[in-house]
């Protein structure tokens, strides 16, 4: 059993002025090592279809019950995982949108990302989140598709190993539904993962449908499928290339649709991009200089800002520098599910340009990521009032209270932009204090959090953080705050279901 960490490593419940977790005591403790993936973990147990069948058919108002209970007697956290995400693919579809209720798949990487950065105990409370959120997808499912369930691919129709990626990239380019699902089957098959997450990161970003969730749902299953095993991608990369060609009105391929347009620009640029470019370096004012164009630039013109200033020997890091703090500006300007969905699509652009082994898909990656800022901005006219602020002039409040945590997160509670600006002296004052800001507003999200959003967010801007150059994340971190929660809100009602549940 591993020891529960002490508040330097993380911040106490009463800290932050929430219940007590001692229930969770009951429970086993989730190793790190536990939850993280094997690298020597070919196939999981072939047994799994059990426990996908349990959340499947046990109601939602015993399912935190029974699942509790089999835990106490031994369940795996990794198995949890992995038949939720299966049992999520399989009931609920990711149309007519890829978002809505299809979050309850969405979400399952963000919860499993949030879990893995807490403590040992504590790390169940996300999965028990997601498990709940699941039982409403799918009840929802039922009332609007009748009851929608994956079918099996229809073997008879499948292409040869030899004509399986030749078929899928034919299908994607067409907009071909049947054609890219037994294509897909083929090539999961066949292939191998790092050929796989290639074509996928390619036809992941290259439309601005759904804000950004096509994307997010690419890096999010590969990044499951790390953890739960190879051996469960095919019915997982079938529902995402379902998703990727989510589409309203005619064929795509057959028309000059205004959410292609930008991939399509982007592929024609991206070939203007000198062959040097990732070694170079470049500062902080080019950071600034995308910061600045993000406010008033269209898609099409940031886009080729960004090519101009990676030609002139900036590297692409100053231009991902630029675009996390343009995100953050959009937070903290309409803090809402609009710029809520600008940083969480940057985040997995960000991870897929990282992971991609293709040379192209890099210089589409980012030039998508510049594009899409704007499209966003845009986005959120008509959503409310956008208001001037900047987030290169957020000033740090300096005065002894701001040098608390918790006092921090309660004036969250009260006043977003006091709280950034308290958020930002801790972080200058404290620079190697941060994790213990975010491990703060993590076990926030664990006790109070009641939405996908919570999770999505919250896993992707503490990861991002660590991704922007020391000199702009503190800004990019306090300005995260603007959608975290705060301390007097209220405990969700799940976290009570749980604590009975486990008691």
């Amino acid at each position: 059993m591993t020891s529960r960490p002490d508040r330097r490593s993380f911040m106490s419940a009463s800290t932050l002025g929430v219940g007590s977790l001692s229930f969770l005591n009951s429970l086993p403790a989730v190793s790190a090592a536990e939850s993280k993936p094997d690298p020597n973990l070919l196939r999981l147990d072939t047994g799994i279809e059990p426990l996908v069948r349990l959340l499947e058919d046990t109601p939602r108002e015993k399912l935190l019950e029974e699942v509790g209970s089999r835990i106490k007697n031994g369940l795996a956290y990794r198995d949890v995982l992995t038949a939720l995400l299966l049992a999520g693919v399989r009931n609920v579809p990711p149309r007519p949108t890829v978002g809505f209720k299809f979050h309850a798949v969405l979400v399952v990487n963000s919860a499993h990302l949030a879990a893995l950065a807490g403590p040992d105990r504590e790390r169940w409370l996300p999965l028990f989140w997601a498990m709940d959120n699941f039982k409403s997808s799918q009840a929802q499912t039922i009332k609007e598709n009748n009851g929608w369930r994956m079918k099996p691919v229809d073997e008879s129709k499948l292409p040869s190993i030899e004509k399986a990626r030749e078929a899928f990239i034919a299908s994607m380019d067409n907009w071909d539904e049947e054609g890219l699902d037994v294509a897909t089957a083929a090539l999961v098959r066949s292939g191998q993962p790092g050929e796989l997450f290639d074509l996928y990161a390619r036809f992941g970003c290259r439309d601005f449908r759904d804000i950004g969730h096509k994307a997010i749902y690419v890096a999010n299953a590969f990044r499951a499928l790390e953890v739960i095993g190879w051996q469960h991608a095919e019915p997982v990369l079938r529902s995402v290339s379902y998703a990727l060609l989510q589409h309203d009105g005619g064929n795509p391929a057959k028309q000059d649709a205004e959410p292609d347009r930008c991939g399509r620009r982007n592929a024609e640029l991206a070939r203007k991009i000198k062959p040097d470019w990732r070694g170079m370096k470049g500062g902080g004012q080019a950071t600034s200089d995308i910061l600045a164009a993000s406010r008033t630039a269209s898609d099409a013109d940031l886009s080729q800002e960004v090519v101009t200033l990676l030609n002139a020997g900036n590297g692409p890091q100053v231009v991902w520098d630029g675009l996390f703090l343009a995100g953050g500006e959009l937070l903290m300007r309409q803090p809402g599910i609009v710029a809520l969905h600008s940083l969480t699509s940057l985040n997995a652009l960000h991870y897929t340009f990282q992971r991609t082994g293709d040379e192209n898909n890099r210089k589409l990656l980012l030039l998508q990521a510049a594009a899409f800022v704007p499209l966003f901005r845009q986005a959120m006219k008509g959503r409310g009032k956008v208001e001037e602020a900047k987030i290169d002039e957020l000033r740090p409040t300096k005065g002894m209270e701001d040098q608390d945590i918790g006092n921090i997160y309660a004036t969250l509670s009260k006043d977003k932009a006091a709280a950034a600006g308290m958020a930002l002296a801790y972080l200058n004052d404290h620079p190697n204090r941060a994790k213990e800001l975010i491990d703060a507003g993590r076990l926030l999200i664990f006790l109070k959090g009641t939405d996908s959003h919570d999770y999505k967010f919250s896993s992707a801007v503490m990861e991002d953080y660590a991704s922007i150059s020391p000199a702009w994340r503190n800004r990019f971190l306090a300005a995260s705050l603007f959608w975290l929660k705060g301390s007097a809100a209220g405990d969700s009602p799940l976290l009570k279901r749980t604590l009975a549940a486990l008691a």
